[in-house]
């Protein structure tokens, strides 16, 4: 690898992989595809949904992303700001290495290369990663949105080129969606994200319904926090609207992918309404009998 920028800082466990060795492509895909694996997500990627001669692809830009996310998500032990901001740094510049040595970058390199994606979507997305570690609160919704530009919208964009189609509505629609799933991924995670000292929910938000920060920090499903909740939940069901006719105006398996993407999303925010907004008690999650109900739905 030479000089750059990964050389100079010292990496965490999560991407200690042994780089004096060479990866072949093959060996750098399985590496990928492995990671994606291991991880669990709401929503699906690189299911079987997707055609198998895409899934290394798919996987590669998860494993891209998904490495970075960690990154900005590390236990403060093991980095502090500066280090986390020096992995991201390093991890965009492998972006441009012309001969990468770690797997990801390999396979990412090889998937870049048969398919026309733009890279500054994936910068894009390390911007969203270095916002995490920089940005632990968010004045107004309009902010908010805008690191949804960068964290999530990138990801279908990604996704619809892949699939062959490059069609600016189609982009906003999955604009739309994918600021849906963020949002829905967000008011979700309210608690876990307040033991990181991390708040999504806008202070505009809050002003509107009296609630102050250490309210927040009390993890109390208040009248107050449920009203807010509500209001940000019905904030996210706007942008699943907007974009729910994407699926049928694509083809193919991608079709059934984003049909069960958005119910996905949406089911997530009927577990929050259903447990009456109260995201402290108890994490809403999608248990497997609410992806078979999903996926009846997406198929039918």
């Amino acid at each position: 690898m030479g000089n750059t920028a990964m050389d100079k800082v010292s990496l965490p466990p999560v991407v200690a992989v042994p780089l004096e060795r060479s990866w072949t492509e093959a060996e750098a895909f399985a590496y990928c595809s492995a990671l994606t694996k291991a991880h669990y997500e709401n929503f699906p990627v690189g299911s079987s949904l997707i055609p198998r001669d895409l899934q290394p692809a798919v996987h590669s830009l998860y494993a891209f992303m998904r490495t970075a996310d960690d990154f900005s998500d590390e236990d403060r032990k093991a980095g502090d700001e500066t280090e986390r901001m020096a992995w991201l740094d390093s991890w965009e510049a492998m972006l441009l290495d012309p001969r990468p040595k770690h797997p990801v970058f390999i396979a990412l390199q090889s998937t870049l290369r048969r398919h026309p994606l733009p890279v500054e979507w994936l910068r894009d997305l390390v911007h969203a990663f270095k916002m995490d570690v920089s940005v632990r609160r968010y004045e107004t919704g309009g902010k908010l949105l805008d690191y949804c530009r960068y964290s999530a919208n990138p990801v279908g964009r990604l996704i619809l080129t892949l699939f062959g189609f490059r069609d600016e509505e189609l982009y906003r629609l999955s604009d739309a969606i994918c600021t849906g799933l963020q949002l829905a991924n967000h008011w979700q995670d309210v608690a876990i994200d307040l033991q990181k000292d991390r708040i999504y929910l806008p202070q505009d938000s809050w002003r509107r319904f009296g609630i102050r920060e250490e309210d927040l920090f009390k993890q109390t499903a208040t009248l107050a926090f449920k009203q807010l909740l509500a209001f940000e939940v019905a904030r996210a069901r706007e942008f699943f609207a907007q974009g729910r006719s994407l699926p049928e105006k694509v083809r193919g398996r991608l079709r059934w992918e984003l049909r069960f993407t958005w119910q996905g999303g949406v089911r997530i925010l009927d577990k929050i309404e259903s447990a009456d907004y109260d995201v402290f008690s108890r994490r809403p999650v999608i248990t497997r009998a609410d992806w078979f109900r999903i996926a009846v739905r997406s198929l039918f």
